[in-house]
């Protein structure tokens, strides 16, 4: 059985304008007296988000990561297991954690907040007996207000993820293979068994014959 590690820490950011707090894994009846930044609205509306962030954190292997000013969530990130209509859900496998969602309000996106969420995710260890992955989509992405090209915002993305050692894999899923700009994005946790990283990887490729 998965012992899904949630050791809860604590930083704080100082800046001219503000004073934040990053925090994480957050359970949910704090979550749920916490509210969200208004511009937090790139997955759906900030009430609905607040709601997922919330059972999000009440599941077993859930973990919400949030950057707050006061009791105001400008930033998130969430861990989960993968939707079950998506492939990555085969197999059950019960240590591949999907690093869904990733969100900074416009106003505090110069902060490296992102950066700083992820990293505290990953403190003493609580994730190395885990296989962490993240989808990166195009239509996802923020263009119009970052004024990046789709290959800059690719490559900011993969530095990001890059600040805890995730890696780019191949896959031959269609969703990713859509866009040549899409990626997927890997750390596989020392504590990780062969088994499930050999697991993984014939969820990464189930065609047999590439054409």
């Amino acid at each position: 059985m998965i012992q899904h590690r949630k050791i809860h820490h604590t930083e704080l950011l100082q800046t001219d304008a503000h004073s934040l707090v990053i925090e994480g894994p957050v359970p949910p009846e704090r979550l749920q007296a916490m509210r969200m930044h208004p511009q937090l609205d790139a997955f759906r509306r900030p009430n609905d988000q607040h709601e997922a962030l919330v059972e999000i954190a009440g599941l077993d292997e859930g973990r919400i990561i949030v950057a707050r000013v006061e009791d105001l969530i400008v930033g998130y990130v969430t861990f989960h297991y993968p939707d079950e209509m998506e492939r990555w859900s085969q197999g059950n496998m019960t240590d591949l954690i999907e690093l869904g969602a990733i969100e900074v309000a416009n106003e505090y996106r110069s902060l490296g907040l992102g950066k700083k969420m992820i990293r505290l995710a990953f403190q003493d260890r609580q994730l190395e007996n885990m296989i962490v992955f993240t989808t990166e989509y195009y239509w996802h992405w923020d263009l119009e207000e970052s004024g990046l090209s789709v290959w800059d915002y690719r490559k900011m993305m993969e530095n990001l993820m890059k600040c805890v050692d995730m890696v780019w894999y191949a896959t031959d899923d269609p969703e990713i293979c859509s866009h040549p700009a899409n990626c997927l994005m890997v750390r596989i946790g020392k504590e990780v068994p062969l088994s499930s990283v050999e697991q993984f990887d014939r969820i990464r490729f189930q065609q047999r014959f590439m054409y």
